[in-house]
């Protein structure tokens, strides 16, 4: 029945209007309802006195009842995003005429959320990157929470409260970063969370993006940088260690005494004939060189 043709009813009589509250005299059981893009929903409005009239006024699933105190709202398979499901009564005493909006949240999880670097598979050590996450088709995007995690710990998050589409969007969230040496091969993920209340599921729904493996290229560097004197004896093996990190991995040269063999160009240099002298090796790769040297003495 037209809600226009219901008031007819109240032409000859005095009546009012209440949106809502307790003098409405409607009660909406769940008040509340958060449904699954596609599910089902049913919700009943009743009455708490006689009533002439009660409907519910619906793009889908509109129903009406006369004298009954309660009616349902039922639809099986949820898919308008604009959907505002009304009750309304018309009642036999003031106020004669009053209506209740059902609070409906229709929901959908994304179809894709992707993390990427913008411009560069690589990353130099202490320069600042822009990482992106990009959410295809959510709804209702004003309750999406976007969380940042390096490795296991939440580093940042992006919530969207100012925005008020009901329809599926696309949003994304960009972070910052200046990576160290300590980020080398460490995985960046974002995830996108639907915080729905206390009507919506438990946990909340959840999407997570394939993780990011962090590249970092970085200058050579020693653990040990200083300088080494050692006073070495006749007889038996030495080994000077000039081990450095660095990625690219690093590139070794050796200088020697002038009367010393030519020696490897490895970190590591072995032999049981160390002439007194200065031994530099330098580790070098493209971002960078780093020199040490070994002082070595004859042992008294």
């Amino acid at each position: 029945m037209d809600r226009k043709i219901l008031t007819l009813f109240l032409i000859f009589g005095s009546f009012c209007t209440a949106l809502s509250g307790d003098s409405c005299s409607l009660e909406l059981k769940p008040s509340r309802v958060v449904v699954r893009f596609g599910e089902p929903v049913s919700v009943s409005c009743v009455a708490t006195r006689p009533v002439r009239v009660l409907g519910w006024e619906s793009a889908i699933g509109a129903a009406h009842t006369q004298h009954d105190l309660s009616v349902q709202w039922k639809v099986d398979s949820l898919i308008d995003w604009i959907e505002e499901p009304i009750c309304y009564g018309v009642f036999f005493t003031a106020p004669r005429q009053c209506e209740e909006k059902l609070n409906l949240v229709l929901y959908k999880s994304p179809d894709s959320v992707t993390i990427s670097l913008n411009h560069t598979s690589t990353m130099v050590e202490g320069k600042e990157y822009q990482l992106l996450c990009d959410v295809q088709n959510i709804a209702p995007v004003q309750y999406l929470t976007l969380r940042w995690f390096r490795a296991a710990v939440e580093v940042y998050n992006h919530s969207f409260s100012d925005l008020t589409p009901s329809m599926p969007v696309q949003v994304s969230s960009t972070l910052l970063i200046t990576p160290s040496v300590a980020d080398n091969g460490v995985q960046y993920r974002c995830v996108a969370e639907l915080e729905l209340g206390a009507e919506g599921p438990h946990p909340p729904p959840r999407v997570t993006s394939q993780p990011l493996d962090i590249v970092l290229h970085y200058p050579p560097s020693f653990s040990v940088p200083d300088d080494e004197t050692l006073e070495l004896g006749e007889g038996g093996e030495h080994t000077l260690n000039c081990t450095a990190v660095g990625n690219p991995a690093p590139i070794y040269t050796w200088t020697s005494p002038p009367s010393q063999a030519k020696m490897e160009e490895q970190p590591l240099f072995t032999s049981s004939a160390l002439l007194p002298g200065v031994y530099t090796c330098t580790a070098s790769n493209i971002l960078g060189k780093k020199s040490k040297r070994f002082i070595i003495k004859a042992k008294p």
